[in-house]
C-alpha cells in the first residue's frame, strides 16, 4: 500500500512563502494523480491542484495563481508564494489512479497523507 508523506508546513507571517513537499513510499498505479487539498476545521475540503505523473498539472480556483505544483516521479510540491491569512489550513497531499484529466474531486483519491499545518500571521 502507498503512503504519502508531507512536509514544509510552519507558521510565516503575510507576504512569505513555503515550499510543501509529499513523498510517496513508491509509484504505482494508484499514483498516476497526486494533489494538493487543504482543510480549515469546520469548513469542507477543498482542492488546489494537482498533477499526472506526467507532469501535466491543473491549478484550481482556490491557488489563486499564487501556488504552483511541480512533480519528480515519487515527489511533489507545492510552491506557495504571498500567503495570506485565509492560506492558514492543514495542508493534505493525495493521490489516485490514472484519469485525464487528473480532476479535483476528493471522493476520487483513496490515498492521503497525515496532513502539514500552514499558518500566516501578521
Amino acid at each position: 500500500q502507498v503512503r504519502l508523506a508531507e512536509s514544509g508546513g510552519g507558521s510565516v507571517q503575510i507576504g512569505e512563502s513555503l515550499t510543501l513537499s509529499c513523498v510517496a513510499s513508491h509509484t504505482a498505479e494508484n499514483t498516476h494523480c497526486m494533489a494538493w487539498f487543504r482543510q480549515v476545521p469546520g469548513k469542507e475540503r477543498e482542492g488546489l491542484a494537482s498533477i499526472s505523473r506526467f507532469g501535466v498539472a491543473y491549478t484550481g480556483d482556490s491557488a489563486n495563481g499564487r501556488f504552483a505544483i511541480s512533480r519528480d516521479n515519487a515527489k511533489m510540491t507545492l510552491q506557495m508564494n504571498n500567503l495570506q491569512p485565509e492560506d492558514s489550513a492543514m495542508y493534505y497531499c493525495a493521490a489516485k489512479g490514472y484519469s485525464v484529466p487528473c480532476r479535483l474531486n476528493e471522493e476520487e483519491y483513496k490515498t492521503w497523507g497525515q496532513g502539514t499545518q500552514v499558518t500566516v500571521s501578521s
